[in-house]
């Protein structure tokens, strides 16, 4: 039986606690057996963040660093070793060539998923490959459930059919940070909140090292 694995990628700069548990969560539901976190070395619809990116390696370091202690949660450095700029579809294509025994879906954010005809080759990835849909919209987040907020999450199956993966044994909990958020918490010194979101490895590594400090 392949061995199935999600792809969650994006600059994680940095990688904070929304991503994995989300991460966790999905592989909770059984539809897949690991997440890996792909970090990729530029986004190509957010060419401005080359001004605030850190650098390639270090992003990798502190996504390490964030799933040290969780076996189905992995970090891949796959797309590192090919061209720039970096498309989806030329990563699954190749992941699929260098691991035959494995399947690969999807993770994507309600944001990217509504512009999912924007990515290039688009309709031929919903063809080829599964896709987890976690919904950031307000209207997309289930009502609240003592004081926390949840999401709603599809599995688009790549036969056309939709699945709804939250339900009351797996709960996606709605997490409102961004790295954004983040980097500028650093910046302010505001590093309760800055703490709060993140793994304390990947926090003590960002302060020792003053990543976010310019």
């Amino acid at each position: 039986m392949s061995r199935r694995i999600a792809i969650y990628g994006g600059s994680f700069n940095p990688i904070h606690n929304g991503h994995t548990s989300i991460a966790r969560a999905v592989c909770e539901t059984g539809v897949v057996d690991e997440v890996w976190f792909m970090v990729s070395p530029l986004n190509p619809l957010k060419k401005d963040a080359a001004k605030t990116i850190l650098p390639t390696d270090i992003r990798l370091r502190l996504a390490d660093l964030a799933v040290e202690d969780v076996d189905f949660l992995k970090v891949s450095d796959f797309e590192t070793r090919l061209p720039v700029p970096s498309y989806t579809f030329t990563t699954l294509t190749e992941l699929e060539k260098a691991y035959p025994g494995c399947e690969f879906s999807l993770i994507v954010g309600q944001d990217n998923w509504e512009r999912f005809s924007r990515w290039y080759k688009g309709d031929e990835i919903k063809a080829a490959h599964d896709i987890i849909v976690y919904g950031r919209n307000e209207e997309n987040g289930n009502q609240q459930q003592g004081g926390a907020v949840f999401a709603q999450v599809h599995f688009y199956r790549k036969d056309g059919s939709v699945e709804r993966l939250d339900s009351d044994d797996h709960l996606f909990k709605l997490y409102d940070i961004s790295s954004t958020q983040i980097r500028n918490a650093f910046k302010t010194h505001d590093l309760p909140f800055a703490a709060k979101w993140l793994h304390p490895d990947v926090f003590r590594h960002i302060l020792e090292n003053a990543l976010y400090a310019q």
